[in-house]
């Protein structure tokens, strides 16, 4: 494997959940790497991208970014989400009503407007770019969405369920960036699709009922 972008062992809360990632078989995903989230509804999924993104802290642990320690399980070990190099797709999006596509998609202070053009193109989004989120079908707005996190440079891309209820092209077009290894940040991409896992994955993570195992390669 190579220079892991992130490693996370420890245990968190999340409402009534407990995730639990135990020391004996750490989270290790490398750059470039894809690594498919599985797991069945309420298991944790969505709470294990929330913890990597920082909008849930450890219990105790530890995370770490490309050799930081973001979170130990306390107070003053913990890095705020703002300082994380990550991109976060949600499934609602939180895209920017008040700005256009390319508002969007530049929005990050480490977008540069190479980058920004590489990303409206390759997601067929150059024809939009003026408009705005509440004008774009919702496949165009997830579109959007990841153009936006990675446009961000980040060292790791956390995709919650990006293909959901898409339209045939932007799931093809969404599909043909995250297979280009050449380009993509470590990712970790939940979904429910056994065809995607099949497709894109390089390792596949299990969670049930908060617990997270590694499964062997896809």
């Amino acid at each position: 494997m190579n220079t892991p972008a992130l490693s996370l062992t420890g245990q968190a809360t999340v409402g009534d959940l407990h995730l639990q990632i135990p020391s004996s078989e750490p989270l290790v995903v490398a750059s470039g790497e894809l690594v498919a989230v599985v797991g069945p509804n309420g298991a944790g999924k969505s709470s294990l991208l929330r913890l990597v993104a920082g909008l849930v802290s450890l219990d105790s642990g530890s995370l770490t970014l490309c050799n930081l320690i973001v979170d130990n399980g306390s107070t003053k070990g913990f890095v705020p989400p703002e300082r994380r190099r990550v991109g976060w797709v949600p499934q609602n999006r939180l895209l920017f009503e008040h700005l256009t596509v390319v508002g969007n998609v530049g929005f990050s202070p480490r977008a540069n407007s190479k980058t920004t053009s590489h990303l409206l193109e390759s997601l067929d989004l150059k024809s939009l770019a003026n408009r705005h989120p509440t004008e774009c079908s919702g496949g165009q707005a997830q579109r959007v969405a990841i153009a936006r996190a990675l446009a961000a440079e980040p060292q790791i891309l956390l995709l919650d369920e990006p293909s959901t209820a898409l339209d045939v092209e932007s799931r093809h077009r969404i599909h043909d960036l995250l297979a280009d290894r050449s380009r993509r940040p470590a990712t970790m991409l939940v979904t429910h699709d056994p065809a995607e896992v099949a497709d894109l994955a390089d390792r596949v993570v299990r969670v049930t009922s908060g617990r997270v195992t590694c499964v062997d390669p896809s």
